[in-house]
């Protein structure tokens, strides 16, 4: 069995390549940069640190590397006899990866089975976007439905806290013990892949949400938060007992929100929050603030991880989320030059209308119940800038 991985970085190498190593896959990493796809082409094997309570370190072997960038026809040919494709290289660049994995399917003898296609992305139907950029590079209807029937896409919803790692670290990886990878069952029509550390279910979509509104919502709102309270990493900040009670109080809502929207269990919610919150405090991982809360113009996206469960808990609980747009409020003043999107959040604050920016950055139109709580803590964070700047 063979498996092509887009995105030979931390979380490929030490999550999604991991697993599919354990699963009995050779794989085949794709990557752009050139010094990493050597140093994993010149090496026989690396090393994964599980880090937490109960430590381990796994030794992968079994991988090949090829660079996407400069060897396009290897990757075709090695995608045209592959049994699974997945990626990890972050929702905006699935587009670039879309037509190699078109290149990859026209390649396939006829008789081939179909190919599994998963995007392992920290977004809502990430393999439902990669197959939408596929098929809209396609020529007419008649190609669409002769992929459409060389492939399944199945989406995924993962979760592994991978921290940005050591300077020398070199190829081996230090990730959290936990992880889930759960994945869509219902396009394989009963013929899932065999990945033991996968878990396929019949309904993703309170799963990718859950994990997206309580991990990544969490992990976000400690971020911001510890960075207004001088925290430089994330066990750190969840230390201060005002950023503990901030995320916690966001889960909250963003608990009531799953629950009343997908009929979850509030029980279940609350041990799966605590567990989460749990893992922010793992002193094993050393995870700067200012790692997790880069692209905060991403992150307070309509569909993300702030305003996606604030605009649920509005539709399906009602009322105002207070402590979510408490953490957007932290989130507009996180301003951290090194990071190009904290940049032009700070110069939106600066030169933008509240409003403009609650319907722009937020996707929040007026009239939408927290259109007016939103535009007030935008508002408060431009008077915030101005008073300091005085």
């Amino acid at each position: 069995m063979k498996a092509v991985h887009f995105g030979a970085g931390n979380i490929g190498r030490g999550f999604v390549g991991l697993l599919l190593r354990e699963a009995g896959y050779e794989v085949v990493f794709a990557d752009v940069n050139a010094e990493l796809i050597d140093a994993l082409a010149a090496a026989d094997s690396y090393d994964v640190h599980l880090v937490g309570e109960d430590s381990v370190t796994k030794t992968v072997t079994g991988f090949r590397a090829i660079n996407s960038g400069t060897d396009e026809e290897a990757l075709v040919a090695e995608i045209a006899t592959a049994d699974v494709v997945t990626t990890a290289v972050g929702p905006r660049i699935l587009r670039f990866v879309a037509p190699v994995i078109a290149r990859g399917l026209a390649a396939r003898a006829d008789d081939a089975p179909r190919l599994a296609v998963m995007a392992c992305e920290n977004a809502i139907g990430a393999t439902d976007l990669l197959a939408a950029e596929l098929m809209d590079g396609l020529p007419d209807d008649d190609t669409r439905e002769e992929f459409a029937a060389r492939a399944v896409f199945a989406n995924t919803a993962v979760d592994r806290i991978v921290p940005a790692q050591a300077a020398d670290a070199g190829i081996d990886v230090t990730v959290e013990t936990f992880y889930e990878w759960v994945v869509d069952r219902t396009p394989f029509g009963g013929h899932e892949p065999a990945i033991p550390g996968a878990h396929f279910v019949d309904s993703l979509g309170p799963y990718i949400e859950r994990k997206l509104f309580t991990v990544n919502t969490g992990h976000a709102t400690v971020a911001y938060t510890g960075f207004l309270r001088g925290a430089t990493t994330i066990s750190e900040a969840i230390g201060i007992p005002e950023v503990r009670a901030a995320a916690e109080a966001a889960l909250r809502e963003t608990s009531a929100a799953l629950s009343a929207k997908h009929g979850l269990p509030e029980e279940e919610l609350a041990a799966y929050r605590e567990k989460i919150l749990g893992r922010f405090a793992n002193r094993y991982l050393v995870d700067e603030v200012s790692r997790v809360g880069r692209e905060p113009i991403r992150k307070l996206g309509r569909n993300d991880r702030f305003v996606g469960p604030a605009a649920d808990y509005a539709e399906y609980v009602g009322g105002v989320p207070e402590a979510l747009v408490a953490a957007i409020g932290s989130a507009l003043r996180f301003d951290v030059p090194e990071d190009s999107q904290s940049v032009e959040l700070q110069r939106l604050l600066d030169e933008a209308d509240a409003a403009a920016i609650v319907e722009e950055v937020m996707g929040i139109e007026p009239g939408h119940p927290l259109h007016e709580p939103l535009t007030d803590v935008v508002a408060l964070a431009q008077q915030d800038r101005l008073d300091d700047a005085l």
